[in-house]
């Protein structure tokens, strides 16, 4: 089973289409909606989790990418800053998938990406707002 989480930018041209049951029934792939805004006639943004066999999951972008949807990883929204974080570890106490652990003995704080759900509760828990979420700013949650 492979799995994903990924961030979906909807033109205002395809969202009103069924595109997450396409996905569905289409492609035999399951999701997990962590956070959307979808409006009517204009642009959306949807971070969800998406899984399935490799080969269905690839087949699935690909329709995703036909239809002009923007496909990208959490990754590319997320991020810490390492000059400001002083590995405090306060973040790990909260992130509730694991995508932030301290490393031992070095009590190092490790940010893995490809666990992270965008839930930005990092970023109200770190002391020095290391951590930034920065979706599209056209479209608020």
């Amino acid at each position: 089973m492979y799995a994903k989480m990924i961030v979906l930018r909807f033109p205002k041209e395809v969202v009103d289409k069924p595109i997450v049951t396409n996905l569905v029934r289409n492609y035999n792939l399951t999701f997990n909606i962590l956070k959307a805004t979808i409006f009517p006639r204009k642009e959306g943004l949807m971070v969800m989790e998406l899984r399935g066999n490799k080969k269905d999951y690839d087949r699935g972008i690909e329709y995703l990418q036909r239809l002009g949807v923007k496909v990208d990883t959490i990754a590319q929204d997320v991020r810490r800053d390492e000059e400001t974080c002083y590995q405090c570890g306060a973040c790990t106490a909260v992130c509730p998938t694991g995508a932030l652990n301290i490393e031992r003995p070095s009590m190092k704080v490790i940010f893995n990406s490809d666990k992270c759900s965008a839930c930005e509760l990092c970023v109200k828990a770190c002391p020095t707002r290391a951590m930034t979420v920065s979706f599209n700013r056209n479209i608020d949650f």
